[in-house]
């Protein structure tokens, strides 16, 4: 068998050993979300899946990977999104690699995918934890056995407080990091935790705002302050160390990032020498988007030591599946190639319906079916319906989206016709994955291996 690096879990497989390499990972907790994400392949296919074979009713999602059908010619339907095995494989690796060398603990958004397959494969590969973004997500993620959960948002729903009360209470292997920004915020979270008669105490992390017109958090270190004290004073929070998102700084550039991420360190040994960390075993400093983490592992790396051990924790996500388009240009390995390149998984599979010009063409995929928020979806392979063959989609481009429809021009003497597949690079992972509830993964010939569920 191949090492956990080139081959990890298949989301019905078991979770490989190197789970255990990373000097941050919780490989307990990956087993039991591998375990509990492979109940998923006992789901039964149906209508409510977009581009499944629909002679397929009926079967388990398991039975359905296990029959290696081809995407083109195993009754698949267009439009119908795919995700490529080889490159999930190595977009996994690779930030295990990346993280591990730069002595950063991961906790990789999981609002990107929102898949517990997904989950599964990213704790295998040496994550310290999952990310999350609203109360529904960390019930997803609990649901399916995640241990480690770091929710970046201020969390100041009552009921969403009340339930995760009760599991801490009830689950002491359960860690839970919670944004907060504001004095109100704080008063609102405490209360509520006082109510539900909280046991344990919730770890709470300060959030830096990335700058004035930014999105969450402080806008400055005295705030900052106010906030860290409204934690010291209630009876059910406790405050593990500080965090942002410096995806959020105005006008982004690696002197601002890296300016931005001074200040959140500094805050961190600021807080710490202040006594405010008293007690625990370690002070977490996070942040990390998709766009800048080799300034994060920069900037981290600076980081002086303090009075406990730190985790500098790294919370990318699009990774999984790169794009074709924003992260492709984004990426901080365009900054770093020696560190290494991540590959586009996604390809949204249309067809040709309607060919009504020399220079014209729609195709039965549209808003409902493909990201657009940052870029239009990107035509780069046609698969010709009378002979299968696949050519480059030379002369063709997405010019704009309909509700199920994609507008093609294309250039004199394009050959294309009525019945042809059209395979298209996508931009945003995360208005990709939130479109469809079941995702075939294919291999270079077509064939589909697994199917990832979602839960958006």
């Amino acid at each position: 068998m191949s090492s956990a690096a080139e081959q990890p879990a298949s989301p019905h497989g078991s979770v490989p050993a190197r789970a255990a390499g990373h000097a941050f990972a919780d490989p307990e907790g990956a087993r039991t979300v591998a375990e509990r994400a492979a109940r998923l392949g006992e789901e039964r296919v149906g209508p409510r899946f977009k581009g499944l074979p629909p002679d397929a009713d009926g079967l388990t999602v398991g039975a359905l990977a296990a029959e290696r059908r081809s995407l083109f010619t195993g009754g698949f339907t267009t439009p119908v999104l795919t995700l490529d095995a080889a490159s999930l494989t190595h977009n996994l690796a690779l930030l295990e690699s990346y993280t591990d060398r730069h002595g950063l603990a991961f906790a990789p958004h999981g609002k990107t995918s929102m898949a517990p397959e997904l989950f599964a494969r990213q704790l295998a590969h040496g994550a310290w934890g999952i990310t999350v973004a609203v109360p529904h997500q960390v019930r997803v993620a609990r649901e399916f056995g995640v241990r480690r959960i770091f929710l970046a948002n201020e969390l100041v729903d009552a009921a969403a407080l009340t339930a995760l009360t009760a599991d801490l209470d009830a689950d002491p292997e359960f860690q839970l990091l919670v944004y907060v920004d504001s004095v109100r915020g704080v008063e609102l979270m405490d209360r509520a935790r006082t109510e539900a008669g909280a046991l344990r105490p919730l770890n709470v992390v300060v959030e830096l705002a990335a700058g004035e017109g930014a999105r969450t958090g402080v806008r400055d270190e005295a705030g900052c302050r106010a906030v860290a004290d409204a934690v010291e004073a209630s009876d059910t929070l406790r405050l593990a160390g500080v965090a942002g998102y410096e995806g959020e700084v105005p006008e982004a550039d690696p002197e601002r990032v890296r300016a931005w991420l001074r200040r959140l360190t500094a805050l961190a040994a600021a807080f710490d020498a202040e006594g405010r960390f008293a007690g625990l075993d370690q002070i977490v400093v996070s942040a990390g988007g998709s766009a800048w983490f080799d300034a994060v592992a920069d900037v981290f790396a600076e980081l002086p030591p303090l009075t406990l051990p730190v985790l500098k924790l790294l919370r990318s996500g699009a990774y999984v599946s790169h794009d074709d388009g924003h992260y492709q240009h984004v990426t901080p390995f365009n900054r770093v190639p020696e560190e290494g390149t991540l590959r586009p998984a996604f390809r949204l599979w249309a067809q040709v319906v309607s060919r009504p010009s020399p220079d014209q063409a729609f195709v039965n995929a549209g808003k409902r079916d493909a990201a657009y928020d940052l870029h239009l979806p990107e035509a780069q392979v046609v698969r010709d319906a009378r002979t299968g063959v696949l050519r480059p989609a030379e002369g063709i481009t997405l010019t704009g989206l309909s509700d199920q429809h994609g507008w093609l021009r294309t250039e004199a003497g394009t050959e294309l016709e009525v019945g042809d597949w059209i395979g298209l690079g996508l931009s945003h992972p995360c208005t990709s994955f939130d479109k469809w509830q079941l995702i075939p993964v294919t291999e270079a010939d077509g064939t589909v291996t697994e199917l990832v569920r979602t839960f958006f």
